[in-house]
This record gives structure tokens, C-alpha cells and sequence, in this order.
């Protein structure tokens, strides 16, 4: 994870709530027109933070914690 996090730049907000992804980002996170992505407030801490996935790489990590459930659900029998 070099370079994490990478600062892609600042964007306005505008009127009707929008706002653009760079294209520096989009490719970096290989988000094309068309394609959704989830938006989620946090951590905690920071209430006031906007975390951006891309909808496909969203359902992995939804998978993997309904995985992960799973194996901890076996052993705590």
C-alpha cells in the first residue's frame, strides 16, 4: 500500500449535492461511466468522512464478512 491514501484532489459540491470524481481516481479505482458505487459515512471517529467504493468491490467485501460469520458462528459451538 504505497502511497496510501493518495490525494486525488479537492471538488466542489455543487447545487442539486453532486460532486465529479477526479479522473485520476476513477482510474486508479478503474470506476467507468455508467458503473455505481457506494458511498458511506466514517469511521466513527470522523463523522463528517465520505468513503467511496465501487459497487462491485463493495459486494467482495459484504462476501467476505458473510464468510467470515460463517466461520466464527462453527466455532463458537
Amino acid at each position: 500500500m504505497k502511497d496510501f491514501p493518495k490525494f486525488f484532489g479537492k471538488v466542489p459540491v455543487g447545487t442539486k449535492g453532486q460532486i465529479v470524481i477526479p479522473v485520476e481516481a476513477r482510474k486508479a479505482m478503474n470506476i467507468k461511466s455508467g458503473d455505481s458505487v457506494v458511498i458511506i459515512s466514517g469511521p466513527p471517529h470522523n463523522k463528517r468522512a465520505i468513503n467511496i467504493f465501487p459497487e462491485d468491490e463493495f459486494k467482495k467485501f459484504l462476501k467476505f464478512f458473510d464468510r467470515m460469520a460463517t466461520f466464527k458462528e462453527q466455532f463458537s459451538k
